[in-house]
């Protein structure tokens, strides 16, 4: 039996990649409690509306960016609304939502059922409370306490109960699952965008902010009540091993997980208030913003289909380097020449490729690091990524000062920057991960 015990042990360390994969399949069955086809149909659906009212909302910022920053806005101090400070409301909401996961994964480790459902509830009230409040607000400072932080860590407290065991329940199919449950975010942005600019115009910013308060409690009481419970027979390792942490493909993947999310957002972010400098309206701006967001949410799905398929790690590398080029090649070609046509084509190429990024990540971290680590690594590197989130669009507003066609030509070569390096960890992932399993694999 100890021999046995130990030739288990030995091939999770050291065997080639689809021998791991087995054993990985054989060993969560032991510490898995079994689940049921009606149970996963639950998780995809719950999973993907979360994800729709939290990340959806967050990509949806920049339409009140574009209006906290034009002429016309009647809330806050003309004086006062730069778009270095207004852009951190939103990436504040953003990154907190992300961030949260280093507190709240540990919390959710000592909760039984009931108490999971009771934090995803208090997510909720704090989320509708935060944006309700928002619209009380007349000033800048007002706006981040209400519309960034209580509303940021309301939706990391629905967020990551209900995400951080999606993928127990999905095996096989984890890639294309998740690329499902993620394209929520892309979802949300295609409803959120167009609604919020056309209630900013119909019924003004405060009225706008308390119709999406009560939005948000109706659509999201449900979800905190079905909350699912992890898989895991015993508690799930909420804390980063000190030898896990030293390896190298943990610290390029955390080093991807800020750089990416820092770069990935700030297109988002000054996707309206860009599309109004280049001459459209600030509701064609909402609306590229929409279907920038619909191409997202339908890349997330296709691009879990292609992990599954070709290898989730390559399938990543190839859209870090897709947004890249389309960073390099189409906005900054627009921004040179004040080309309309190359920015069309950057906002659908970036909806495409910055969809599939987000779709593949966390899937990769489970491929990586196993699914029994998933909670703790996976915590930590959103924790990171949302303190890239913010970090990325508040420095690019600050680089930008006066919101100025010519003015943006260094907030792209900042956006490629970051890019262009978490292209370059995710790499470095791949090959580590490769050494640590002592094997190569093409499909990875």
């Amino acid at each position: 039996m100890a021999s046995r015990a130990s030739e288990v042990q030995l091939t999770t360390l050291h065997s080639s990649h689809d021998e791991e994969a087995t054993t990985l399949t054989a060993t969560s069955s032991n510490d898995l409690h079994p689940t049921t086809p009606r149970r996963q149909l639950v998780v995809l659906i719950t999973s993907f509306l979360t994800i729709c009212i939290t990340v959806g909302l967050n990509q949806s910022y920049g339409v009140f960016q574009s209006y906290y920053t034009s002429s016309s806005q009647t809330m806050l101090p003309v004086s006062t609304s730069s778009s270095a400070l207004t852009a951190f409301i939103g990436t504040l909401g953003s990154g907190l939502t992300w961030s949260g996961s280093l507190f709240i994964n540990p919390i959710l480790a000592r909760l039984n059922m009931k108490g999971t459902k009771a934090l995803c509830l208090a997510g909720v009230l704090c989320m509708s409370l935060g944006l309700g409040l928002a619209s009380l607000c007349s000033q800048i400072w007002q706006l981040l306490l209400t519309q960034g932080l209580l509303y940021g860590i309301g939706s990391s407290l629905l967020y990551f109960p209900i995400l951080s065991v999606a993928p127990e329940y999905f095996n096989a199919h984890r890639g294309s699952a998740m690329g499902f449950i993620l394209s929520g975010s892309g979802m949300g942005g295609l409803i959120f965008s167009p609604l919020i600019r056309a209630l900013l115009s119909a019924i003004g910013p405060r009225w706008t902010l308390r119709a999406l308060a009560l939005l948000v409690l109706v659509v999201s009481l449900p979800i905190a009540s079905m909350a699912a419970p992890s898989r895991f027979v015993g508690r799930r390792p909420t804390r980063i091993d000190i030898k896990l942490a030293m390896k190298p493909s943990f610290l390029f993947s955390v080093g991807a997980g800020f750089l990416q999310a820092g770069g990935n957002g700030l297109p988002l972010t000054f996707l309206a208030e860009y599309s109004v400098v280049l001459g459209y309206s600030a509701g064609f701006g909402a609306t590229l913003l929409a279907v920038s967001n619909g191409v997202n949410s339908v890349s997330r799905i296709m691009s879990g289909f292609a992990g599954d398929r070709f290898g989730r790690q390559n399938t990543l590398i190839l859209t870090g380097v897709l947004c890249v080029i389309s960073v390099l090649g189409f906005w900054l070609g627009s921004v040179s020449g004040g080309n309309k046509v190359l920015w069309i084509v950057f906002v659908m190429l970036y909806g495409v490729t910055g969809g599939g990024y987000n779709a593949l990540f966390p899937t990769t971290v489970a491929e990586v690091f196993g699914l029994q680590a998933y909670a703790s690594v996976n915590g930590f590197i959103y924790f990171v990524r949302g303190l890239g989130t913010m970090f990325g669009s508040p420095v690019g507003g600050k680089i930008l000062g006066e919101s100025k066609l010519v003015n943006y030509r260094n907030v792209v070569l900042f956006d490629a920057a970051l890019l262009g390096g978490a292209m370059f960890c995710v790499i470095g992932v791949r090959c580590w991960d490769a050494v640590d399993k002592r094997t190569w694999k093409w499909k990875a």
